[in-house]
């Protein structure tokens, strides 16, 4: 009987020192790695993960790079290596230049995974994905087939060169158009803002001057679809080219319509994306999950989700479908993020 209690002792403090655990609470060090500071997106994404964090017990810590790149990126995860925190949820500006520093924190024991735009699959455990990469180029795409009537020329004004999801998308929509009902439509350059407000001005007044024919500007950024919207109604030819991509319903609002500058975009809850990723954090650090296929974990009250299959041979959890933000529910949500 002795021995009895001192096992059930032993898997008890084996528990709590394994996952940080006690009466509900995960004590640990979390932290969250964005892109850059300055963006509403992030913010977003950001008040949801703290949240989560700060309800469970856990020390949040949220860090910034103080420009959009990996160089910065690095600095900030070097820093929380050795702050000797439990977790890392970084949002990558880079696919492959993290790598090193990743496998660095992870070798330290530090658990990590990416949210919003991806490393390549040896530098996590697994990636919290907003919402499957072929659904959003496929909205997209169909957006621009629809506001231009399915001819004409358009352009891509994107973050980065590097943003991993970015990248993707704009995969994704070149892979749906290369469809035959798209064959009407012309994709005649991608420009890249830098993830800044004011040069994704820059980089739309240019496309407005260097494609007079242009039908549709396509910005898969927040930063991005509200530069170009502003500068396509300043220009006076609303009438003429319009504008798609992701946005923030509290930013565009006012662009948003069948007589605006952008009759739609898409976007999916930016606190969501930020809640789901802490309760991986949290998952992983428990050993509730190691990032595999087929694991699955509980997110509170968004439910239960399972770890699947990524397209680069790792691991991600898809947060959900992508939400069609137009005139009609724009008041709706214009409220929440």
């Amino acid at each position: 009987m002795k021995t009895g209690k001192y096992l059930v002792l032993l898997m008890v403090m084996a528990v709590f020192f394994a996952g940080g655990c006690k009466n509900g609470n995960f004590a640990g060090k979390y932290a969250i790695v964005m892109k850059a500071e300055g963006n509403s997106y992030n913010e977003q994404v950001v008040k949801g993960f703290e949240k989560v964090i700060t309800d469970h017990g856990g020390s949040c810590i949220i860090a910034y790079p103080d420009t959009p790149t990996v160089e910065d990126q690095i600095i900030q995860v070097e820093s929380l290596i050795s702050q000797k925190v439990d977790a890392i949820a970084i949002a990558a500006n880079d696919v492959n230049g993290l790598q090193s520093i990743l496998t660095k924190a992870m070798a330290e024991g530090i658990r990590v995974s990416t949210l919003d735009s991806n490393t390549n699959a040896d530098s996590r455990q697994t990636f919290v994905n907003q919402a499957d990469t072929s659904d959003i180029g496929a909205v997209l795409a169909q957006s621009v087939y629809d506001i231009s009537g399915g001819a004409g020329q358009w352009a891509i004004l994107s973050t980065t060169s590097l943003a991993a999801n970015q990248n993707e998308w704009i995969d994704a929509m070149k892979e749906t158009m290369a469809q035959p009902e798209f064959r009407e439509l012309r994709l005649v350059d991608i420009a890249y803002g830098e993830d800044d407000y004011e040069l994704s001005r820059e980089k739309t007044f240019e496309l407005l001057e260097k494609y007079p024919d242009l039908k549709v500007i396509c910005a898969p950024t927040v930063k991005g679809v509200l530069a170009a919207a502003e500068v396509v109604e300043e220009s006076g030819k609303g009438g003429q080219i319009r504008v798609t991509g992701l946005g923030m319903p509290s930013e565009m609002a006012d662009h948003i319509g069948a007589d605006k500058a952008c009759p739609y975009m898409y976007l999916w809850n930016p606190e969501e994306v930020g809640a789901l990723s802490a309760y991986v954090s949290l998952a992983l650090v428990s050993g509730e999950i190691t990032g595999a296929a087929g694991e699955r974990f509980s997110a509170g009250d968004m439910g239960s989700y399972t770890i699947q299959q990524c397209s680069d041979g790792g691991t991600e959890v898809i947060v959900g479908s992508p939400l069609k933000i137009d005139a009609g529910n724009i008041d709706k949500w214009r409220e929440a993020f």
